[in-house]
């Protein structure tokens, strides 16, 4: 008599149709090709250990090779252990090759800015070395609906509001993939005890000191108690919505600005005529765009907002100095330049 097969955990099964999802997506969107290598980036959590997991089992499927990247911050005593333990971890999957980084942080942008700031860097030099096209994160459904509370809590604009994409892909480097982002951080948890792998649990996800923690352990937990239990699921739909609504703007802005810009040697001009006839929407993103692509900087909103008063409000003001550009208006043009 032929034994049947043993059940397949739910929670390994969630995270296993994620992946399979989100390696087939970036397949159709020509992100990965036959053989390709995709890297996961494993801290050695719960999120990360069971992404790799799923990983390992659904890349082959779909004839690609996975491998991880582990950076070492440095930020705590015994961190280069934890790496190490990481990587061990991630052999043992099938992952290969594994790549251990240690990394230096610097203090630009807080803490936790800095840190991120100095893991991708780290994380595109391991893809760029590997020549992987894609990076997949465990960033899971409560990650997402933190990025849009903390994004609220901050004033932010729609952009930081639409949290983080399933697939990103990006100008340069890697795409970035983020297939769990639709599974309760619990469900890695489950995937991880059914699979017998036992995950690091950084002590800095309980420090009050860092505001992330401060709203995922006790505002989020607040919200659920007084507005019911699917609050994350209702932020990160939030997220969902207002990124389609922001792909749409700034597909209408990438096809304006080939009308209304003006290229020359000294930089690039807009009709300050057309900028007025479009919704305010619009108009910073087109300003934003044409800094961003001829200049390679990125306009906050408060810059934006000082460049748009040129073309609603110009009352013979001078020219406005931003970062490594000036903007300047001259009768019907709006003009940036570099200094």
């Amino acid at each position: 008599m032929i034994s049947p097969r043993p059940r397949l955990d739910p929670a390994v099964a969630d995270t296993r149709r994620a992946v399979r999802t989100l390696l087939t997506q970036a397949r159709e969107a020509s992100v990965l090709h036959d053989g390709d290598l995709v890297l996961v980036a494993l801290s050695g959590g719960p999120d990360s250990l069971a992404l790799a997991a799923a990983t390992a089992f659904e890349a082959p499927k779909q004839d690609l090779r996975a491998g991880a990247v582990v950076v070492d911050h440095a930020l705590q005593a015994g961190s280069e252990a934890v790496a190490s333990r990481a990587s061990r971890q991630a052999a043992e999957l099938g992952l290969d090759p594994v790549t251990v980084r240690r990394v230096t942080v610097g203090s630009a942008g807080g803490p936790e800015g800095a840190a991120r700031e100095a893991r991708h860097a780290a994380i595109a030099e391991v893809a760029a070395d590997t020549g992987s096209p894609l990076v997949v994160f465990g960033h899971s459904l409560d990650d997402q609906a933190e990025t849009v509370l903390l994004g609220l809590l901050r004033g932010s604009g729609p952009d930081s509001l639409s949290g983080m994409a399933p697939l990103a892909v990006r100008a340069s480097g890697p795409a970035y993939g983020r297939p769990l982002l639709g599974l309760r951080r619990h469900v890695m948890r489950q995937a991880c005890a059914a699979a017998g792998i036992a995950p690091w649990h950084d002590p800095q996800n309980e420090d009050p000191a860092y505001t992330r923690v401060r709203v995922r352990t006790s505002l989020m937990p607040t919200l659920e108690r007084e507005l019911g239990a699917d609050v994350a699921e209702s932020l990160a739909r939030t997220a969902d919505q207002l990124r389609e609504d922001s792909a749409a703007l700034d597909h209408f802005a990438e096809e304006m600005a080939e009308d209304l810009a003006e290229h020359s040697e000294a930089g690039i001009a807009l009709s300050v005529r057309q900028l007025e006839a479009n919704p305010p929407a619009l108009r910073q993103r087109l300003v934003r765009l044409a800094v961003a692509s001829e200049f390679g900087v990125t306009l906050t909103r408060v810059q934006t907002l000082e460049v748009c008063r040129l073309v609603t409000d110009w009352r013979g003001q001078g020219p406005i100095d931003l970062p490594g550009v000036r903007a300047s208006r001259e009768g019907d043009r709006l003009s940036f330049a570099a200094h």
